[in-house]
């Protein structure tokens, strides 16, 4: 907001006045109707209008409008100074020896008092009363919330001594990760930027699971911190218009306004508490600024000229962190010392009181007022900007300074002052010593942990590791898909879609179906959907669908089953997240099944499938239109050829790339058994293809080499094989089509394997390769691989629609002489056939990779290879596809 000069104090004092008596005879109300007149007039005078969104740099709530703090304020403050000491010692311990393990100080240092007010007086646990709090830490902030789970006694000493130190210990995860700590930590937060878009995506469904009759969460609220900083993340600020949109008023965003990010000033020429504002006020969000604490609210009431309230808009907030590096008489000289009636303002106070004027997000009476305000707000979710200092109580080890964020250390007469600052009852020895300070058993500071938080139904965070367990449906169930399409040509995304209606018509599993799809339902067959189960939507349809007559039209209900996300791969993901660990925030299980162009799954959310393995989250990611030669006209953008070397890199993450629809039924089958009903802590992805073929019923004998990733589909035709032919998803047809070209043009007979999971079967291997090695002398395991081809004849040459490091992945289990063929290389517009001859994965390509491994070997004339090359009409001198 430009400042302007004050040319008639006067007038201004009577605008003022005026109002003040409209509030006091009509309440607030009258006020703010009375202003928005005044604004819109305004506008047809062509005088022009304060920035939309913006108020003053002033707190939200002011002072008179604060409830009453519900409890003592200095035995909380001497709670809170302990927590703060232990998150310090625990740092301090762990880089005793060196600093290689690290740690944060300073981020909790400066939010300590924004996270003690929500455990202390907001977040309820699950009780037979409440169904709890989601609460999303910052992950920089852990050392503080273990520093609390240690004086609720759910920490023992010996654990807060094994910070960062996990490998072989009962330690503590360095940042939130349920995988780490399956039994506290419930979202994976550091990675910046996520926790806030997962939050929003759980607020959300928290009203479907509501809306759906599935769980009861109304009154629950999902709180969500992060820093200033942090907002620069696309992913931060990505999806708070949906959150206004749905009107999701069970969400609260904290946002830790300290005004540093890791290097230095977030915005030191400007000023993010009012970036801020502007974006969540215009995105239909409650605004709750807590800027100033209660040592200001006499100089502000003594304000009547506005010349503080000026001082603190142009204030930039490079200035404001120099101030709190500095000492008062140095605010006093840089801040108060601009004008006479500023200098005049703070005449009598000494520099140590100027020193002591503190921020809002540091004054428990505030940050109070602002989450009881916030929790009480209906219609929006509440955004919360608490102004506070980084690295607050460090003092010259790093209060306010750009170097704060990477101090794991403090000397000790750091650590003394801070002691004596905090008024903590503990020894200079107990200080050098880095000792953890626990209030003894009775005492006040004791009582109060304990009672507050049975007030609000126990301890947070806690996880939950299982629901109930639903029950699997038996293979019969998809019979249709396991006897396969008789001369009927159809895709596996359309198998999947036949398995999917088969489960939504379950009497048990059906409800608890989750179809999630961002605007591409159309695209994989799935509109029939829109009508059959309906779209979430708080609102329901308040409009009539121009495709009302149609049979499939659009239909958008309360009670809708179809999460459909808009263009939005990111938020759908994290509305699959939420889906996939129902079972642990709510008690619920759900199964999700989310369905997406692969290309734009893992590539684009990979960081989000990461911390879905974290979360340890159950459900399906079918990567559609897969593979680099299926979407022919779709170009390099679109054409995915590795969407499954990135799914290899999340442990529990179990990857298959199935040809035929009874692949498809049999792993779909299996991944419900074990995620549902045996609750395993694993997802699943799938890759689908739009390629339209025949499927064959299912050989008999195959659903174990389905499951394990490896099985013969057609022996040779005539006589005993000379070479193995390995193919997965589409190009496994290719192989087949090359099993009976070397027959007929050059008389090799081959047997052909479907390779449902490459992945799968790498992790076997090396699961057996480890036990071997740990075992010396006892009886040797051997993999599927190796029991599968083991002595199988001749060369293997496996072909895929995926880079050749896919295929590679066997490499070590394949005793016989191995040739892999890919799909390196950017993708491109043409036809099927002709990509597939061009990343060289197609039936000839495979025929002159044989052809040539038989030769190697001696098992066939070695002019075949060139015959092949000339009758196939292939370019031997055309550059590798990798480098075109």
């Amino acid at each position: 907001m430009a400042s302007q000069v004050e040319v008639d104090p006067q007038e201004t004092r009577e605008w003022l006045e005026a109002l003040d008596a409209v509030v006091a005879s009509d309440g607030p109300q009258r006020a703010q109707f009375l202003l928005e007149r005044v604004i819109g007039h305004a506008q047809l005078t062509g005088a022009t209008p304060a920035p939309a969104g913006n108020t003053p740099y002033l707190n939200t709530i002011p002072p008179q409008d604060e409830p009453p703090h519900p409890v003592d304020e200095a035995l909380e403050r001497r709670v809170r100074s302990i927590v703060r000491w232990n998150a310090i010692a625990t740092i301090l311990n762990a880089n005793k020896t060196s600093s290689e393990l690290g740690g944060h100080i300073a981020s909790y240092q400066s939010a300590a008092v924004l996270y003690e007010t929500g455990f202390n007086h907001f977040w309820h646990a699950p009780s037979d009363k409440h169904g709890g709090d989601l609460v999303y830490m910052q992950g920089h902030s852990s050392p503080g919330v273990y520093a609390r789970a240690f004086l609720e006694g759910r920490i023992p000493e010996e654990q807060m001594r094994n910070f960062r130190t996990e490998a072989y210990k009962t330690g503590l995860s360095s940042y939130p990760h349920p995988w780490l700590m399956p039994d506290f930590w419930q979202f994976p937060t550091v990675s910046m930027g996520l926790g806030p878009l997962m939050a929003i995506y759980q607020a959300r469904y928290m009203k479907y699971l509501q809306g759906r009759g599935l769980a009861e969460t109304a009154g629950r609220k999902v709180w969500a911190f992060l820093g200033d900083g942090e907002t620069d993340e696309p992913e931060s600020l990505g999806a708070i218009s949906m959150a206004g949109r749905e009107k999701l008023d069970n969400l609260i965003f904290v946002i830790n306004c300290n005004l540093q990010r890791l290097d230095g000033p977030v915005r030191g020429n400007g000023k993010i508490i009012q970036e801020l504002e502007t974006n969540f006020r215009g995105n239909g969000w409650n605004v709750i600024k807590t800027i100033w604490g209660s040592r200001w609210d006499p100089l502000l009431a003594n304000d009547h000229e506005g010349h503080l309230l000026a001082r603190m808009n142009e204030a930039l907030d490079g200035d404001y962190q120099t101030y709190k590096s500095r000492n008062g008489a140095y605010v006093r000289e840089h801040f108060f010392g601009t004008k006479p009636e500023l200098r005049a303002m703070v005449k009598d106070y000494s520099d140590d009181q100027i020193w002591a004027l503190n921020r809002g997000g540091l004054d428990q009476r505030k940050v109070y007022s602002a989450y009881k305000a916030a929790t009480e707000h209906h219609g929006q979710p509440t955004v919360i900007l608490a102004k506070t200092i980084k690295g607050y109580g460090m003092g010259a080890a790093g209060e306010g300074q750009n170097i704060t964020h990477q101090q794991k250390k403090m000397n000790e007469e750091a650590l003394l002052s801070f002691r004596d600052r905090f008024e903590l009852e503990i020894t200079d020895e107990q200080v050098r010593n880095l000792d953890f300070y626990k209030p003894p058993k009775g005492s006040p500071e004791a009582e109060f942990i304990r009672e507050q938080r049975e007030k609000l139904g126990g301890s947070l965070p806690a996880r939950r590791r299982k629901a109930e367990s639903l029950p699997t449906p038996e293979l019969t169930a998809f019979q249709s898909q396991l006897d396969g399409t008789g001369d009927r040509e159809v895709s596996t995304t359309m198998s999947f879609v036949r398995i999917l209606s088969t489960l939504l018509r379950d009497k048990q599993l059906g409800k608890r179906i989750v179809p999630i799809v961002p605007d591409e339902s159309r695209t994989f067959g799935m509109e029939g959907l829109f009508r059959q189960l309906g779209i979430f939507s708080q609102l329901g349809q308040l409009y009539t669908p121009e495709d009302r007559d149609q049979l499939m039209f659009y239909r958008e209900d309360k009670h809708g089953q179809v999460l459909q996300e808009g263009i939005n791969e990111a938020g759908a993901m994290s509305s699959w997240i939420a889906a996939g660990t129902s079972y642990s925030n709510h008690g619920t299980a759900t199964i999700p099944f989310y369905i997406y162009y692969s290309m734009f799954g893992f590539q684009r959310v990979g960081d989000l499938a990461w911390a879905a393995g974290d979360s340890r989250t159950r459900g399906f990611l079918l990567g559609g239109t897969a593979g680099r030669t299926t979407l022919n006209g779709e170009g390099l953008q679109h054409e995915d050829g590795h969407s499954h070397l990135l799914s290899a890199t999340i442990p529990n993450c179990v990857s298959y790339d199935p040809t035929y629809g009874y692949e498809l039924a049999v792993i779909i089958r299996e991944g419900l058994r074990r995620m549902m009903e045996e609750q395993e802590d694993v997802f699943y992805y799938l890759t689908l293809m739009n390629e339209n073929y025949q499927h064959p019923a299912i050989p008999e004998g195959a659903e174990e080499g389905i499951l394990r990733g490896l099985y013969k589909l057609r022996p040779a035709a005539e006589g005993e094989a000379q070479l193995q032919l390995l193919g997965s998803g589409v190009i496994l047809r290719e192989v087949l089509e090359a099993q009976t070209l070397l027959a007929d043009d050059f008389g090799v007979a081959a047997d052909v394997w479907s390779v449902p999971s490459f992945t799968e079967l790498a992790r076997d291997g090396q699961e057996v390769e480890r036990w071997n090695t740990f075992h010396p002398g006892e009886e040797a395991k051997t993999s599927w691989v190796e029991q599968q081809l083991g002595e199988a004849a001749g060369p293997v040459v496996a072909s895929t629609d995926y880079m050749r490091a896919f295929a590679d992945q066997i490499r070590p289990y394949v005793k016989q002489p191995f040739r892999v063929l890919g799909t390196d290389g950017f993708g491109r517009s043409d036809y099927r056939k002709t990509l597939r001859s061009f990343f060289e994965v197609d039936r000839h390509h495979v025929v002159l990779a044989a052809l040539t491994e038989l030769v190697k070997l001696g098992k066939i004339d070695a002019s075949a290879p060139k015959t092949a090359i000339e009758s196939y009409q292939i370019d031997p001198e055309r550059p590798a596809p990798w480098k075109v």
